[in-house]
């Protein structure tokens, strides 16, 4: 049964008073000053902005080895539903952290936040200016690299995904650029049948990261090709 909205609203003001934190009552007018087209349904928070990782910080202390591990890395992801959605999986699945580059890139707002459903709070998050170096500098800590195209031969479902891995996502038109795909160990595609001929970033995104968590959990070693 869904809650009232206003049984909502007397839980989040309930909680912000248990944590100390003052409570201003507004006109639906004034509220919609503050957020503009987001969908507040009732409810907004003054905030500091999101604070970013540094990138030193999410890299390996030492040689992974075969441990488990996924660092993911978004080219010309630009909307910020899509990103709200990556985030989202990300979080389920363990990701250590989600890098994103300087340019071309959606960022960390509240329209990212809603649509992550507040699992933006909950990880890592990079803001680095070149990634080809990124993916170089985590290849030297032992990290393998997997770019998703979909023209790529090998299917995902071909190689072993169970250890340290730094998976590389482009957008739906652009897809990876050819100086960060240069860096990529190997390219992984994901088998599909139908007439339509890609998949939603989001939607592979997670098909990707939730395979490697399968193949880690299961203690499944297949040939890197």
């Amino acid at each position: 049964m869904t809650t009232h909205p206003d049984k909502r609203r007397a839980k989040v003001m309930e909680l912000a008073q248990m944590r100390g934190i003052k409570i201003q009552k507004v006109s639906a007018q004034k509220l919609r000053s503050y957020v503009g087209q987001v969908v507040h349904q009732g409810v907004a928070a003054v905030t500091e902005p999101l604070p970013l990782v540094h990138f030193a910080k999410v890299l390996p202390q030492k040689r992974p080895n075969s441990s488990y591990g996924i660092w993911l890395l978004l080219d010309n992801i630009t909307d910020p539903n899509n990103l709200g959605a990556i985030i989202r999986t990300a979080v389920c699945a363990g990701v250590k952290a989600v890098i994103f580059p300087k340019d071309r890139s959606a960022s960390p707002t509240p329209a990212v936040s809603k649509a992550s459903a507040g699992a933006l709070e909950h990880i890592s998050l990079c803001r680095v200016t070149n990634l080809a170096e990124t993916l170089k500098k985590l290849k030297t800590h032992g990290v393998w690299v997997a770019g998703l195209d979909a023209g790529a031969k090998d299917s995902l479902y071909h190689h072993d995904l169970s250890g340290p891995l730094a998976l590389v996502v482009g957008g739906e038109e652009k897809g990876i650029r050819p100086r960060v795909k240069r860096q990529c160990d190997f390219l992984l595609s994901i088998p599909q049948r139908g007439p339509v001929s890609s998949l939603n970033a989001s939607v592979a995104v997670a098909i990707v990261v939730f395979e490697a968590l399968r193949q880690h959990q299961n203690g499944q070693a297949v040939s890197k090709g």
